[in-house]
């Protein structure tokens, strides 16, 4: 799987779907301009160790990253779309699109993958939740259509044994 964010603007979102996207397997894909840098010290100062092991790559803007993956099929999450991210059946090569903090993905660029737009169900009073939330959502509902490939599914204690069942 791979996850897009459109121009992120906050460093702590971005931490926690790096993370995120390391624990899965994912690679995350970045579109500039950032709202933040990404040198060694603000990575450092951020708590984000494990950066080293995230599969990344930055992109000027969308259309440097569609002539790189001309074949991709995107997902775009966006709160204006007309159905559901349980609607639809990802690939394990899908890549699934988040815009920025303040504004979503431009709307320029929705209006060219209508089909490909999906959206997370919440209340009308809310305006949107907070995106390493909504990449989680996501990205785990298409982690689970396939089957979870390669991850740990089952845990164990650390002092203790589970009863048999």
């Amino acid at each position: 799987m791979h996850i897009i964010l459109h121009q992120p603007e906050i460093p702590g979102n971005t931490g926690n779907i790096g993370r995120t996207c390391v624990a899965t397997g994912t690679s995350l894909h970045l579109i500039e301009p950032l709202g933040f840098r990404l040198d060694e010290k603000s990575i450092r100062r951020a708590g984000m160790d494990y950066w080293k092991d995230l599969d990344v790559s930055r992109y000027v803007n969308f259309e440097e990253f569609k002539r790189q993956h001309c074949n991709a099929r995107i997902w775009m999450a966006t709160t204006k779309a007309r159905r559901t991210y349980t609607e639809v059946r990802y690939e394990p090569d899908d890549y699934i699109m988040f815009g920025k903090e303040s504004a979503g993905i431009p709307e320029e660029i929705l209006v060219e993958h209508e089909e490909n737009c999906i959206r997370i169900p919440m209340l009308p009073s809310i305006r949107s939740l907070n995106l390493s939330n909504a990449v989680s959502i996501v990205l785990y509902e298409a982690l689970r259509q396939n089957g979870f490939e390669q991850m740990q599914t089952k845990g164990k204690l650390h002092r203790l044994q589970w009863k048999e069942e």
